[in-house]
């Protein structure tokens, strides 16, 4: 019922001090004058409150269950995906540029000869040190040889014996052949004579032959340049003895023909059939860093090493600057073509076990797959693979050795493999 229709009926009282005897009044008494009491009545608008609290503290609970739910199942996905192995992958590639093949060889002169002593004697004078640039002929040193001297003005006075006596035996054989005319001697004495004469001409020219053999001997005393070169060697000085033909004597000079050097690199088999003579090639030397000098590939000498399974390979490499010397090391630098179909993978990409070398893989549903593989050359970081993969392989690139067929991987990153 509206309470504007019933309303309660209150009386006004005028406001009175009480008195002393009415303060020390009994409560009980006051009450008993004033009536009964009556419980105030409750408000409406206090159950909504009531209701809409209920239902905000039964959404929080819900709320922070399933929050609390999601958390854990959170928690354990990332838990279940950390226990998982991470790896690495990338596509094998293959390149279509040269293939770069780098070898250690060794430089030589184009020609090189030393120079040894043929008369024996003693070291008059040297003329040219290490380094002198020489024309062909030049003297570089002359031996003093008294013993070949003396053995030559023998054999001179021998043989100038032997033409006094040539001349006498052909004078009496002409006699003694005019005297056969009147019969004054027999046939045999004049051949006799003439036989006389024939062996004083050979002994003339046997005498001539040993003269003519000790003059040569005698422009060995006089040590010469055989071609236009370098002195790369002095290995005499001044009053130095020197014996001729002895099995350990060294060479007294060294010269080498340095206008175009040499170069020598021993190529593994494997290689053996991708080389041709006219193929160029680049040489580096230590003591030239950042510079390279061309080469030619002139010649191979067309068998292998049984010890190392190497080729002898000859190139050629001009020196017109003179900065290539002869015995250094280089490197030489060869271009191959490039390798058809066939990929290359990380060192570090390869598993070696009882089945051989397998590759790890991963498949679409990122579970392992170990692949057998056939390795072709080993060019150090990289390994080249001739079969067993292809380019869309994913393969791991640093497999953990406990990795089996049909593993569950997560991939952490996939690489990007520059080419060579």
């Amino acid at each position: 019922m509206p309470d504007d229709i019933i309303k309660p009926v209150t009386a006004t009282v005028p406001y009175e001090r009480p008195g002393a005897d009415e303060e020390n009044r009994p409560a009980a008494a006051d009450a008993h004058d004033h009536g009964p009491h009556r419980a105030p009545p409750r408000p409406r608008g206090l159950k909504l409150v009531g209701g809409v609290a209920a239902v905000v503290a039964i959404a929080v609970a819900a709320s922070g269950i399933i929050s609390r739910r999601n958390s854990e199942a959170a928690l354990s996905q990332w838990t279940n995906e950390q226990a998982l192995p991470t790896v690495s992958v990338l596509h094998p590639i293959t390149s279509d540029a040269p293939r770069a093949l780098t070898l250690p060889g060794d430089v030589e002169a184009y020609y090189e000869a030393p120079i040894y002593a043929r008369v024996s004697g003693y070291l008059h004078m040297w003329y040219d040190d290490i380094g002198a640039h020489v024309k062909a002929g030049q003297v570089l040193a002359t031996i003093d040889a008294p013993d070949l001297d003396q053995q030559l003005s023998q054999a001179q006075a021998d043989l100038a014996n032997a033409n006094a006596n040539l001349s006498l035996a052909e004078l009496t054989a002409k006699r003694w052949h005019a005297l056969l005319a009147s019969n004054s001697v027999s046939q045999q004495s004049a051949d006799e004579k003439a036989g006389a004469a024939a062996a004083a001409r050979a002994v003339v020219r046997a005498q001539q032959a040993h003269v003519d053999q000790l003059r040569a001997m005698s422009t060995f005393k006089r040590l010469t340049a055989p071609f236009d070169g370098v002195v790369t060697a002095r290995n005499t000085d001044i009053g130095a003895l020197i014996n001729a033909g002895s099995i350990a004597a060294e060479p007294l000079f060294k010269v080498a023909d340095v206008h175009e050097m040499r170069v020598y690199v021993r190529v593994p088999q494997v290689y053996a059939s991708e080389l041709a003579v006219g193929m160029a090639a680049q040489l580096t030397q230590p003591q030239y860093p950042g510079q390279t000098f061309p080469a030619t590939l002139a010649t191979t000498s067309q068998s292998v090493a049984a010890a190392s399974r190497t080729v002898l390979v000859e190139l050629t490499a001009g020196n017109k600057a003179g900065k290539l010397w002869p015995g250094t090391y280089t490197e030489v630098k060869f271009e191959l073509p490039p390798d058809q179909g066939v990929l290359r993978v990380p060192s570090s990409a390869l598993i070696f076990r009882s089945a051989g070398a397998q590759l790890a893989t991963v498949d679409h549903d990122n579970h392992i797959v170990m692949k057998d593989v056939t390795i072709g050359r080993n060019l150090g970081q990289e390994i080249e693979i001739s079969e067993g993969i292809s380019p869309a392989d994913f393969v791991v690139t640093t497999p953990l050795d406990t990795l089996e067929n049909g593993d569950v991987v997560r991939i952490g990153s996939v690489l990007q493999q520059a080419p060579n």
